[in-house]
């Protein structure tokens, strides 16, 4: 009977064990790391975004064209501001960790990575319109 109960208590942690059910790597980029690569997209436009401030900058002028320069590069100058305000509100938000790691979120922290996904968006909307712009504008 000893024999039988061993057997059976074996069995019982054997499928315990073995219906755990097992985490599984999430499959592709998790949200942090779709939020990193808007982010790594658009900034090495930033040195773009410099050169044409220098470029329209030295056609401001007083005419109705040399305002419409001037307008393209504030356009330019709010998209650089934007993108450096966001990466410092990021990160003021995330650690390392979380950031590079992968390390979990608390639930304010999930919801804060909501919302800087969508502002990192709008950044990114915000430096290629403008350098859109610009280049239109300096080709015309």
């Amino acid at each position: 009977m000893k024999k039988i109960s061993s057997i059976l208590i074996c069995t019982i942690l054997f499928l315990g064990f073995s219906c755990k059910e097992e985490k599984k790597a999430p499959e592709g980029p998790t949200q942090m790391e779709k939020v990193m690569a808007i982010h790594d997209e658009v900034m090495p436009k930033m040195g773009k975004l410099g050169k044409l401030v220098g470029e329209l900058k030295a056609k401001v002028d007083t005419t109705e064209m040399g305002q419409q320069y001037e307008t393209a590069m504030k356009d330019l100058q709010e998209a650089n501001s934007a993108m450096m305000d966001w990466m410092r509100d990021f990160g003021d938000k995330f650690d390392s960790d979380e950031i590079l790691n992968g390390k979990e979120l608390t639930e304010e922290k999930q919801q804060w990575l909501d919302e800087e996904e969508e502002k990192v968006k709008v950044v990114k909307e915000k430096i290629n319109g403008s350098i859109e712009r610009a280049e239109k504008l300096l080709n015309n």
